[in-house]
């Protein structure tokens, strides 16, 4: 096994089991809750069925990303222990902690002229980012150099695939991100949005489909006809969700029904005190690799 650090942030949306398991290091984000803040520590200080329930009750919610001088702490830490560091971050299409992530870098490799330091912008999220660390954990167990994994980040990361469906707009109309007035028609007319993550990492609405059971079908459909192989797909599957277990069981179950030669079993995560903080309860995410996404 290369002797190098793999790291990433808690907004892989895994367990700490998960992380610890594959030898992957993290940071944590930062939320608050009415007005006390949080760190985003995998659910550890507030369980997400909590944390969720105080969104439905009416809690206000915010993040803050990592700054400069915590990644600097965090980046010395690691290198102190005399290995390589491979970074992943958070999309920069959400979050503009890569760019603190790559400051911080810098400033480090002053203090630590031989050791390597690099910082990766993931243009994933939640438990799709999850899934890249995984594959990525997997290649670094194969014998991949740091600088290898690195260029194989780079080249592969548009090929993750992100759909996402909510069924309740609440909290997209309260951050901004849809409009009163579509949210209340919304509503009205039982509208669950289908999104994916662009080419560019940010979070872009696709369709918006009446009903739950047409939008479970959409998101599969979009499976069938992007990922590796199509229905021979071989690779894992994540799924992720906030506080609906059963819509993402039901689309667990489709996609092994549909998936035949899936890499083990669906995994299902919740999704984080981060990301969660933006799109409350009710929004099931996929996960899978696919063809590259270009728009």
């Amino acid at each position: 096994m290369n002797d190098y650090i793999l790291s990433c942030w808690s907004t892989a949306d895994l367990t700490r089991a998960h992380f610890e398991a594959r030898n992957i290091r993290y940071v944590c984000f930062h939320y608050s809750l009415n007005g006390t803040q949080y760190p985003d520590d995998l659910g550890e200080t507030i369980p997400f069925d909590k944390f969720y329930q105080a969104m439905t009750d009416g809690a206000d919610t915010s993040t803050s990303q990592v700054n400069v001088s915590e990644y600097l702490a965090y980046f010395t830490s690691l290198l102190e222990t005399g290995k390589d560091v491979l970074h992943i971050s958070l999309s920069s299409g959400l979050s503009g902690s890569v760019q603190s992530a790559r400051t911080a870098a810098e400033m480090a490799r002053e203090q630590f002229p031989d050791r390597k330091l690099y910082v990766v912008d993931s243009l994933a999220a939640s438990s799709g980012f999850g899934l890249l660390m995984d594959k990525l954990a997997d290649l670094r167990d194969e014998g991949f150099t740091i600088d290898q994994l690195k260029d194989w980040a780079e080249a592969n990361k548009k090929r993750l695939s992100h759909w996402f469906f909510s069924t309740d707009l609440t909290f997209y109309v309260k951050g901004g991100r849809v409009s009163k007035a579509a949210g209340v028609m919304g509503g009205i007319l039982n509208i669950c949005p289908l999104l994916n993550m662009d080419h560019e990492g940010h979070l872009t609405v696709r369709k918006k489909v009446m009903g739950k059971k047409k939008v479970l079908s959409e998101i599969l459909a979009r499976m069938v006809e992007t990922a590796d192989n199509r229905t021979d797909y071989s690779d894992k599957c994540y799924i992720c969700h906030s506080a609906c277990y059963e819509d993402a069981r039901a689309l667990a179950d489709a996609v092994e029904a549909t998936f035949p030669k899936l890499n083990g079993k669906v995994e299902i995560y919740s999704i984080g005190t981060t990301i969660g903080s933006h799109t409350g309860p009710g929004t099931v995410a996929l996960f899978f690799w696919g063809d590259e996404r270009v728009n």
